[in-house]
């Protein structure tokens, strides 16, 4: 299953269009009358409205709208055969995530619930305009004076009887004492300062009209949320989870050893959006006081839920990602704001043709510009159907596992290799496709050199021959004497002035980057950035201080705005793949970030991202486990 960007047009497939329609003329027709014309395929209904994407799940075709800001899902002509393709739709609708509270004393405040989530459908619908709404994520609040974070807004689609998903509640909060949570689409976690109002508020009954009255703790909330965790006391102070639409927020968990903030709680998953289920909806992390012992804070749920402060060196909460509904985390410790709510989505699909047009199996399947588009993911089989035509064009990107990140300050990991071309060759044929695993980050321990692993190799198998990616080059560890990177299909970064990893073979990515040798003592300690597929990895020594190198834009025919395919680049037209990871230093403040197409980077343990073949980064000192490289990913494209 996958998906394409279509705007007005239809998939190739077997509903009319003017091309379908005018080769039935052409074909059938009798000359001067027509007589032997024979009537178009039937076909699904036509709407505009958001973003318009086609995707396959089994035999059939749908066609999505994505709303993520306002407007209107407008049917502007009716299915001609009811029968096969309905005039009806499916929804979801998720609104907008709450805020975490916020702190000005140590406290762990809760993290915010999700918004309301609500899925539904067959719906009828008829030539009309049916407005949607977007509700806003909750804003995480600032200033020397907290308190309960800000509920997110509701989501609408009005059929024309309005279907609301309710605005996520906002966690609970520090001010004149503890400030209680709110109820929401889920509710809002406690903070953890002292009763009362340490208790997590409830997720909200209503799901498509106006609110009923206020539900007990704990009572279930059909079609919107759940409730939110409560917060651990005044002896460790550490926040409760915010709900999500698929499970509670968790409490706060005091301890005299390990107190932890409460976990958001997990959203739902969903497909309607490209056929392939995406979690939206998942409840803020609660935050944690180091200062009480509060270590760490709480997660956030799947579905966009921002971690619980202390964020990034900061007492702040992460924010809930948009579009999904997430909520944010609860702030931690002196000014520690909660982070804001993700922002909601809305999605409306419906069936338009019943065969898709695909010419082989395996991976994911997309349709984007005219080409169709095979996702691999993980290692599968690419086979032809007897509809592969002698000769077609291929294109491909093959994309290796990213290397892993050295413990104790060393160079970062590698990106995979990276090679992209065409080929064209006939069928049939059925042949392996592997995607390569990341390589393991290194550990400073007894019996480990601090090292990290090089990637695995990613190849397609083509009958013309295999086209194979080698694994991103390992990070060098760092401490007393150092090493030089590992070669692989971008080079890993070394450590202490050794020499950065080489590229081999040639022509898949860059080397790695030059560890600075710390002559003005261990705080100069820096790795050097692994290298990506579209530059050399930073040296260690000079700004950017070790930064991976960036990766390679994703070709033009990968493009598909709805594929989520690579990380965000330079270029915002397009994404990127296999970027470098970043060196890791003595000191933690100069941990160097990763490069565009998914290299990690910060402080430690950073992996690559999954499917990207970016590299690991390196760490700190402290806890001296370097970061896993990003998984590879394959893909193969011809004309639909």
């Amino acid at each position: 299953m996958g998906a394409r960007s279509t705007g007005s047009q239809h998939p190739t497939t077997t509903q009319a269009d003017g091309h379908l329609l005018e080769y039935y003329r052409q074909t059938f027709s009798g000359g001067g009358g027509g007589t032997n014309y024979v009537p178009p395929p039937p076909s699904g209904m036509i709407a505009t409205g958001g973003i318009i994407n086609d995707y396959t799940s089994g035999p059939a075709v749908y066609r999505a709208h994505t709303f993520t800001s306002s407007g209107s899902f407008q049917v502007t002509t009716l299915s001609t055969d009811p029968s096969a393709y309905p005039n009806t739709i499916e929804y979801l609708i998720v609104a907008g995530g709450g805020a975490g509270g916020g702190t000005p004393d140590h406290i762990g405040c809760g993290g915010g619930g999700a918004g309301g989530m609500i899925v539904g459908g067959p719906a009828p619908v008829s030539v009309a305009t049916y407005p949607v709404v977007i509700g806003a994520g909750g804003a995480g609040q600032r200033g020397s004076s907290f308190g309960t974070g800000n509920s997110g807004t509701n989501s609408e689609l009005n059929l024309p009887t309005a279907l609301i998903a309710a605005g996520g509640g906002g966690g609970g909060g520090r001010g004149a004492g503890g400030i209680p949570s709110t109820s929401g689409g889920s509710g809002g976690g406690a903070q953890g300062y002292s009763a009362p109002n340490s208790t997590g508020s409830a997720g909200n009954l209503y799901p498509n009209a106006a609110p009923t009255p206020a539900p007990l703790r704990g009572q279930a909330a059909p079609g919107q949320g759940n409730p939110g965790g409560d917060g651990g006391g005044s002896s460790n102070k550490v926040g409760g989870g915010g709900g999500g639409a698929g499970g509670a927020g968790a409490d706060g968990q005091p301890s005299s050893s390990d107190p932890v903030g409460g976990n958001g709680g997990v959203g739902l998953q969903n497909a309607y959006r490209t056929g392939s289920n995406v979690y939206y909806a998942g409840g803020g992390g609660g935050g944690a006081d180091p200062g009480y012992g509060g270590s760490p804070p709480g997660s956030g749920g799947n579905g966009g839920g921002g971690e619980g402060g202390p964020q990034n060196s900061t007492n702040h909460g992460e924010d809930g990602t948009g579009s999904t509904g997430g909520g944010g985390g609860g702030g931690a410790t002196s000014q520690g704001r909660g982070g804001s709510g993700g922002s909601g989505i809305v999605v409306v699909r419906y069936k338009i043709a019943s065969v898709a047009t695909a010419k082989a199996t395996g991976g994911d399947i997309s349709f984007y510009n005219n080409m169709t588009i095979h996702t691999f993911t993980s290692s599968g089989t690419f086979a032809s159907t007897p509809d592969w035509s002698n000769s077609t064009p291929v294109e491909y990107v093959v994309v290796a596992g990213g290397g892993g990140g050295a413990g104790n300050y060393g160079g970062g990991g590698g990106a995979g290799g990276y090679r992209t071309g065409s080929v064209p060759f006939s069928g049939p044929f059925s042949f392996a496709v592997t995607v390569g695993a990341g390589g393991l980050g290194g550990k400073n321990s007894a019996g480990d050199n601090g090292e990290g692993v090089q990637g695995g190799p990613s190849s397609a198998s083509f009958p013309t021959g295999a086209i194979t990616s080698t694994g991103g080059g390992y990070g060098a560890a760092g401490g007393s004497g150092g090493n030089a990177g590992g070669p692989g299909g971008s080079g890993g970064g070394s450590a202490v002035g050794q020499p950065g990893g080489a590229v081999s073979p040639s022509g898949q990515g860059n080397a790695g980057g030059v560890g600075n040798p710390g002559s003005g003592g261990n705080a100069d300690y820096i790795g050097g950035g692994g290298g990506g597929a579209g530059s050399a990895g930073s040296p260690g020594s000079a700004t950017p201080y070790g930064k991976g190198g960036d990766g390679s834009q994703v070709p033009t025919t990968f493009r598909n705005p709805t594929s989520f395919i690579g990380t965000p680049g330079p270029d915002p037209a397009g994404y990127y793949l296999a970027g470098g990871g970043g060196g890791g230093a003595y000191s933690p403040a100069a941990n160097a970030a990763g490069g565009a197409g998914g290299g990690g980077g910060g402080a430690a343990e950073t992996p690559g991202t999954v499917n990207t073949g970016g590299g690991g980064s390196s760490t700190n000192p402290s806890p001296g486990l370097g970061g896993y490289g990003g998984s590879g990913i394959v893909l193969i494209a011809y004309p639909t």
